[in-house]
């Protein structure tokens, strides 16, 4: 580390040289102010799931709002989910996305081209035509039901160099349900979703990855069985990678009020299930956190439980929520933390790191308040929590694109 760098600096195993990077990167800078023992630098943390809604419903968010606000959060890039309008399933839908990624975009935006057109699980997309430009295939929003199409999809995916993102839900066992089927559920009388519209679409895909053998990653797990079921898919030697999301980290079903905030698919499960991902990212099942971050209009999120969008946003939020509440407590080490937000995002997907990095003040104590997120999106869970850790600066592509 050199030797004008004062702040602690969490190097990434992406870049050895990463403090050099940095301690150039801030000499004469506007930056410079910020070189105190007091900061911590990170390298630029990397989520592989988000939803921008542009093009085609940018009333929710638009790529620059979700990306300065993705940038307020500590990020530097990010993986956009397709349940767009049009849905990029030719290269000339996914330019419509990549001319208003180039034109406002303030960090690394990467989108997913769709498995099928239009995300109905019918007729595959052109996934070679769009393979040079994104980094995987998704579906997001909807599980392909299909087994022949997925192990066609796989096929073809495999072919191209490129792995399956798979939103995992079986549509025959959800029976309109909008939150877990768990005891919030039956005390309130709402309709539950139950476990295994994840963990069997899941056990079915990964026997289509044993016989395939396709790069897989799987969407936001919310439930004990997805970790068994990955856990021992890996100890197979499967090409099997999967995320789960902040919320489901520190948040569980009884945690649950009569507020569209707390709505998201997969929904807030049992503390059980809770505790099964937390021992998940401890021993290597789930390698990495990203935020779903699916931001709605107020109207969207204010019709209570059972009517609200599903979604809630929360890339501003994610990393004071994991330091205040798995990281101070002692559960998960700052290390590991770094590799579940940066370094093993960016490998799985193959997304460089560059000299890409943010600025925090790990004392500073807030209350998470929605009126002041950058994105459009206010529907947090987290509102009114006591966090610790403000992102003083993000420095993406050697440019400052985002200070307190």
């Amino acid at each position: 580390m050199t030797a004008m760098i004062k702040a602690k600096c969490f190097a990434s195993s992406l870049m050895p040289q990463f403090a050099e990077c940095v301690g150039a990167s801030i000499a004469g800078s506007a930056l410079s102010a910020l070189d105190s023992p007091r900061y911590v630098i990170f390298p630029g943390f990397c989520d592989v799931h988000v939803h921008f809604r542009e093009p085609g419903f940018s009333y929710k968010e638009t790529i620059a709002t979700g990306s300065r606000a993705s940038a307020r959060g500590g990020y530097t890039a990010v993986c956009t989910m397709p349940n767009l309008n049009p849905v990029p399933d030719s290269v000339e839908a996914l330019n419509v996305q990549l001319e208003k990624i180039r034109d406002t975009a303030c960090i690394h935006v990467y989108p997913y081209g769709a498995i099928t057109v239009g995300e109905k699980g019918e007729v595959l997309a052109d996934l070679a035509g769009m393979a040079p430009f994104v980094p995987g295939f998704s579906d997001d929003g909807r599980g392909v039901q299909s087994e022949e199409r997925m192990r066609a999809a796989m096929l073809a995916a495999k072919a191209l160099g490129k792995p399956i993102v798979a939103h995992c839900e079986d549509n025959t066992l959800l029976h309109g349900g909008y939150i877990h089927d768990g005891a919030y559920a039956k005390a309130h009388g709402h309709r539950g979703i139950c476990s295994e519209s994840e963990w069997g679409q899941i056990k079915r895909d990964l026997e289509l990855v044993r016989q395939t053998g396709c790069s897989y990653h799987v969407c936001h797990i919310s439930t004990k069985e997805s970790v068994d079921l990955i856990r021992k898919a890996k100890a197979d030697g499967l090409d099997v990678t999967t995320e789960t999301g902040p919320h489901y980290l520190v948040m569980d079903d009884t945690m649950l009020q009569e507020d569209g905030r707390f709505k998201m698919n997969p929904p807030l499960r049992s503390p059980e299930d809770r505790e099964a991902l937390v021992q998940g990212l401890l021993d290597g099942t789930i390698d990495m956190i990203a935020t779903d971050h699916a931001p709605h209009s107020a109207e969207e999120k204010s019709r209570g439980l059972e009517k609200s969008a599903f979604g809630v946003v929360g890339i501003e939020t994610a990393f004071p929520i994991l330091y205040t509440y798995l990281v101070k407590p002692g559960i998960l080490s700052m290390e590991r933390l770094v590799q579940l937000l940066c370094d093993n995002p960016r490998k799985r997907f193959h997304l460089p790191l560059g000299c890409d990095y943010s600025i925090w003040d790990l004392e500073a104590e807030e209350t998470v308040n929605p009126e002041t997120f950058l994105s459009m999106g206010k529907a947090t869970p987290f509102a009114g929590w006591k966090v610790s850790g403000k992102c003083m600066a993000t420095v993406c592509g050697g440019e400052i694109v985002y200070r307190a």
